[in-house]
């Protein structure tokens, strides 16, 4: 991706959680917007079975646990400006089958957000410490954007912790951002909502700002995931992704699929990188169709 594109990744993905037709002016009878240019409203998570914090690498990480004990243990990885409370969709379609935890990663939620820079092998190493207090020698992942990178960083240097891995709107390489600009005007609104809710959830409510500058100097630099590193990944993979996804390119999305030996690709029909919103029962179902085959 062009240098000049890179202070445009936050703003983009601020555009996927703005819904177009949330804000529109015209006339009623304007048709809807169409399903991939909608964020819906994400129902509240179930009450958790467990819900705490561990102390990992320099900061204090917040999860909660679903149906705990209750079968083959998933690992939920939410996106950039996201927290744990985007799977308020997902986490009620896998509890009957599966004990479920959602992370808040560093510097989101109700996580804490060290001085150190951020980094997706910090993000992994967090990971993996909060597996080892729940004394968890291995989970399938699901994870979505910055989620599905971080669950690749697991699959490569934790193997043996990885039983099966999806991955949604993912990326190995900075080159697969598309040059798409954000809708400045639909950025901005989103950045204010999601600016409130980091002020009810962090334990740092003013350091919002920090946390964006800190995340767009991450996507600076990263991720670079070379091939042969991907080549290693021995988990089950399903790489997903919708077919209008605005920022990631889809040729990307393919050769990701083709470099882990294996992988499945499921493209999900009339979504875009909020696919797990957007079509929650298409998201669960290509979920489904790897944890529960």
């Amino acid at each position: 991706m062009k240098r000049t594109a890179l202070p445009n990744v936050i703003l983009a993905l601020a555009v996927l959680m703005a819904p177009l037709g949330a804000h529109a002016t015209g006339p009623v009878t304007a048709p809807p917007p169409p399903r991939w240019a909608t964020l819906p409203d994400v129902p509240p998570l179930p009450r958790p079975d467990v819900d705490d914090y561990v102390s990992v690498n320099g900061a204090r990480l917040h999860y909660m646990v679903f149906n705990a004990g209750g079968g083959r243990p998933v690992l939920l990885l939410h996106g950039g400006l996201g927290s744990a409370l985007e799977w308020g969709f997902e986490v009620p379609r896998l509890t009957p089958r599966h004990e479920v935890i959602a992370l808040d990663c560093r510097g989101r939620g109700r996580s804490s957000l060290p001085a150190q820079p951020l980094g997706y092998a910090l993000m992994a190493a967090d990971t993996i410490g909060v597996l080892d207090a729940l004394h968890l020698p291995t989970v399938s992942i699901v994870g979505e954007s910055d989620g599905g990178i971080i669950g690749l960083l697991l699959a490569i240097y934790y193997p043996e912790r990885v039983h099966k891995l999806f991955v949604f709107g993912a990326n190995y390489s900075r080159s697969g951002y598309t040059d798409t600009p954000p809708d400045p005007r639909l950025a901005a609104r989103y950045m204010a909502r999601v600016q409130a809710d980091y002020r009810r959830l962090s334990p740092t409510p003013d350091g919002f700002i920090r946390m964006r500058a800190m995340l767009g100097d991450m996507y600076s630099r990263e991720p670079e995931i070379a091939p042969a590193d991907l080549a290693r990944i021995t988990a089950p993979t399903v790489v997903a992704d919708g077919d209008h996804e605005q920022f990631i390119r889809a040729a990307h999305t393919r050769s990701l699929a083709r470099l882990i030996p294996g992988a499945r690709l499921e493209i999900l029909a009339d979504v875009g990188h909020g696919g797990v919103v957007q079509d929650p029962q298409a998201f669960h179902s290509a979920v489904a169709s790897l944890l529960d085959p």
